[in-house]
C-alpha cells in the first residue's frame, strides 16, 4: 500500500485554528453539513448521495491528506480554539506554480456560526499563509452573483471584483454564472492585517 508523506499545515488566527480534517471530525463534520443543509444547498454543487456517509468523509479526509503532500490543494477546516467546535471549512484549490502563482478559494461555514465573523478571519489568515509560506501571487474566488453575503465577505477581506463566468460551475444541479473576485500580493489589493 503507498503512503504519502506526513504532512500538517496549521494556521492561528485571534479565534480559529486551521487544520487538515481528521477521521475524528467525522461526527461533527457530518452533523454540522446535515444541521446547515438548508443553508448550504443553493450556493454548492449538488451533495453526492454518500455525502454524509463515513465513507464519503473517509474519502475526504485521504484527498485532503494527498493534496497537501502534493501541494495542489490546502483543504482546512475552521476549529474555534476556545471549544474546539468545527465551524466550517476553506479550502485554496487548483493551486498553480511557474508562471500562475495562484490558487482558487473556496469556503463553507455552519449555519450556527455564520455572520460572526468567523469566515472573514479565516480567509484573512489563509490569504496571509498564501502570500506568504505559499508565495503566490493571486488568489481567485468565485461566488453566485446573488450571493450578497459572500461577495460582501470577499470584498470586506481585501479580494476586488473582477468579472463574470458565465455557466461557471454546477450548483445545486444546474450550471450557473459566477462574479469573479481575487486578491494579489503585488499590488496589495488583497492586503490583509494578519502579521
Amino acid at each position: 500500500m503507498f503512503l504519502l508523506p506526513r504532512r500538517s499545515v496549521r494556521i492561528e488566527t485571534g479565534r480559529l485554528t486551521l487544520r487538515q480534517p481528521v477521521m475524528a471530525d467525522f461526527r461533527d463534520w457530518s452533523g454540522l453539513r446535515a444541521e446547515s443543509a438548508d443553508f448550504l444547498i443553493p450556493w454548492e454543487p449538488a451533495w453526492a448521495p454518500d455525502h454524509l456517509s463515513r465513507k464519503g468523509f473517509s474519502n475526504r479526509v485521504w484527498w485532503a491528506q494527498r493534496a497537501i503532500a502534493g501541494g495542489s490543494a490546502l483543504p482546512l477546516f475552521l476549529i474555534r480554539r476556545e471549544d474546539g467546535v468545527l465551524l466550517g471549512a476553506i479550502t485554496l484549490d487548483n493551486i498553480r506554480r511557474g508562471p500562475a502563482q495562484s490558487g482558487n478559494l473556496g469556503y463553507w461555514i455552519g449555519a450556527p456560526h455564520a455572520r460572526q465573523g468567523y469566515m472573514a478571519e479565516a480567509i484573512t489568515g489563509m490569504v496571509h499563509h498564501a502570500f506568504g509560506r505559499l508565495d503566490l501571487s493571486r488568489i481567485e474566488a468565485a461566488c453566485l452573483p446573488e450571493n450578497a453575503a459572500s461577495r460582501g465577505l470577499l470584498e470586506k477581506c481585501g479580494f476586488k471584483y473582477e468579472g463574470v463566468a458565465q455557466s461557471y460551475l454546477q450548483i445545486n444541479g444546474r450550471w450557473r454564472t459566477h462574479v469573479l473576485y481575487a486578491a494579489l500580493r503585488a499590488d496589495r489589493r488583497g492586503r490583509t492585517d494578519a502579521g
